[in-house]
């Protein structure tokens, strides 16, 4: 379990790291973590990952949402929960997506930023750690 965060003092490098590891917890999908700060203007983050149903999307979506704002985070907007397909979450320097895993495919996020560093959440075999382990790599 993740240890709740403090607003204020929270880097966008350790927010980033937490949203992953929320979302990999709840079972999300092929977690990456996208370095956009030399690419964009508008964040310093993307998270994409995917959900095998638009149900498991929309409860990726929500249960992040909960998590970080127990800890006082709150998302600036939320796009998308209706339909389940693609939701987008608005954390200011991080924008998370969450997608139903064709759409993912369809709109190729990763194809269209391919400039960016990224880092893969992967699942670890050692069921007692924190349950994922972050490799970095450039495309």
């Amino acid at each position: 379990m993740i240890k709740p965060l403090e607003p204020k003092k929270a880097t966008a490098a350790n927010k980033v790291q937490s949203c992953a590891q929320i979302l990999s917890e709840k079972k999300a999908q092929d977690v990456v973590i996208l370095d956009v700060r030399t690419l964009s203007s508008f964040a310093d983050y993307f998270i994409i990952c995917s959900g095998g149903s638009r149900r498991q999307v929309v409860a990726l979506a929500q249960h992040l949402e909960e998590a970080l704002g127990r800890s006082g985070i709150k998302p600036l907007g939320i796009e998308g929960l209706a339909e389940g397909q693609w939701v987008l979450l608005d954390y200011n320097e991080i924008i998370v997506h969450i997608f139903y895993q064709p759409v993912r495919e369809f709109y190729d996020l990763e194809g269209l930023w391919a400039d960016a560093p990224r880092q893969l959440l992967e699942p670890t075999t050692d069921l007692t750690s924190e349950g994922s382990a972050v490799r970095e790599y450039r495309a």
